[in-house]
């Protein structure tokens, strides 16, 4: 795994140790990224289920400003922190450990709002419906924002979702990208 483009292109990545976390191919986030930018000019990003941290890092060498990164599992936040260190982000980050529902209820005391929030749950534990009506619910999504949902090939998430409508999607093998943004 590596920093596929931007200013950290080619760094290395670590994966989080052991299988409980799957991380995306670089091809994928390749084709992720250019989906939805390839590049940015600033904005606040959310990794709800970091894992290793790759498409956060990904979105910072590709234009973010600033990167909160989430998951539950202790390895993953021990490899969220060492790749963010090799890339020298350390400054651009905010790192918990915490679960998807209990993070997003902090962030709504926070009143933040970010220009891209990505979803990457377990694929048995698909809760990217719920997680996008609370999304939408608490307004934690700038109005000309995007949200990026990874998940199985085989599960066909709704065109529609509160005020979300999804613009695009696509299927690499086992893995589909399912891309949303506010309804106009």
């Amino acid at each position: 795994m590596r920093v596929v483009s931007g200013n950290y292109k080619g760094k290395g990545l670590k994966a989080v140790p052991g299988n409980s976390t799957r991380p995306t191919t670089d091809k994928v986030k390749e084709a992720m990224f250019n989906m939805i930018g390839p590049y940015f000019e600033g904005g606040i990003g959310l990794d709800l289920f970091a894992g290793s941290g790759g498409l956060g890092i990904e979105a910072l060498s590709r234009g973010l400003d600033k990167v909160i990164f989430v998951d539950r599992d202790a390895k993953a936040i021990q490899t969220i922190r060492e790749n963010v260190h090799n890339c020298e982000l350390e400054d651009k980050v905010e790192i918990y450990r915490n679960d998807a529902v209990r993070a997003i209820k902090a962030i709504i005391k926070r009143n933040l709002e970010f220009s891209f929030i990505f979803l990457d749950p377990p694929y048995k534990q698909q809760k990217l419906v719920n997680l996008l009506e609370m999304i939408h619910e608490h307004q934690l999504l700038q109005p000309s924002g995007t949200v990026v949902c990874e998940h199985s090939s085989d599960i066909e998430l709704p065109q529609e979702i509160r005020g979300f409508i999804k613009i695009k999607s696509e299927k690499y093998g086992v893995i589909a990208i399912s891309i949303y943004t506010e309804r106009e």
